[in-house]
C-alpha cells in the first residue's frame, strides 16, 4: 500500500504546480486555500499526472455550488470524457445517494451513504487509485468502491444501463492529472496532498 511519504500539492500561498484550462484569474489564493471563484475558471488540475496514489483533500462550498474533485485525467482537453470526478454538490441528507449526488463517483457508481456536512463547512475526502481500483472515503467514511476494469464499453455500465461517456473506461490510462472544477459555483479547497504506492 502507500508509503509514510506525504507531498503537498499546494503551498498554501500560491498556485506553483498547478494551471487553469480557463480563465486563471477565477483560481486565487485566498486564507490558505485555493478558492474557485466562479468565473468561469474551467479546471485547475497539477501540471504532472499521477499514478497509483492516496490523495487527500480538504473542501468547502457556498450554498448551491456544483463542483468536483477529477483524478485519472489522461487528456486535458477532455475532463469529461478522459477523467473520474467525485462530484460535489450541494446535496447533504440521508436520502441524496445518486451518481449525482455529493461523493458519488460521477454517473458510475453513487455514495453508499451520503457524508457531506452542509454549505460552509469543511469536508474531508480520501481518493485511492490502485490500478482500477477506485475508492473514496468523505469525512471519514468509505462511500465509494469501484473496479474501473468492469466499464468495458462507451456509453455503457456494467449493468447494461447507458452512461454519457464516450469511452468504455476499462482503456482510458490510469496514469492522469489531478483537478479541481469550476462549475458556476464558489469552492474553496485546501490539505492537498498525495502519496504514492
Amino acid at each position: 500500500m502507500a508509503n509514510d511519504d506525504w507531498a503537498s500539492l499546494f503551498d498554501g500561498e500560491t498556485l506553483n504546480g498547478w494551471s487553469a484550462t480557463g480563465n486563471p484569474d477565477a483560481w486565487t489564493v485566498e486564507d490558505g486555500t485555493i478558492a474557485c471563484l466562479a468565473q468561469r475558471g474551467g479546471y485547475l488540475h497539477t501540471e504532472k499526472a499521477y499514478e497509483n496514489y492516496e490523495l487527500r483533500i480538504d473542501w468547502k462550498i457556498a450554498p448551491g455550488c456544483n463542483s468536483g474533485i477529477f483524478f485519472q485525467w489522461s487528456n486535458l482537453n477532455d475532463p469529461v470524457h478522459t477523467g473520474l470526478e467525485m462530484q460535489i454538490l450541494d446535496t447533504p441528507g440521508d436520502r441524496r445517494v445518486g451518481t449525482r449526488d455529493c461523493g458519488a463517483l460521477y454517473e458510475l457508481v453513487p455514495p453508499q451513504k451520503q457524508m457531506m456536512k452542509p454549505a460552509g463547512e469543511w469536508n474531508s475526502t480520501t481518493i485511492v487509485c490502485d490500478g482500477a481500483n477506485i475508492r473514496i472515503d468523505m469525512n471519514g467514511e468509505t462511500v465509494v468502491e469501484a473496479d474501473i476494469s468492469r466499464w468495458t464499453k462507451p456509453h455503457e455500465n456494467p449493468d447494461g444501463s447507458r452512461t454519457k461517456f464516450k469511452n468504455a473506461w476499462a482503456d482510458l490510462p490510469r496514469k492522469g492529472y489531478i483537478g479541481l472544477q469550476d462549475h458556476g459555483g464558489k469552492v474553496w479547497f485546501k490539505n492537498i496532498k498525495i502519496r504514492k504506492f
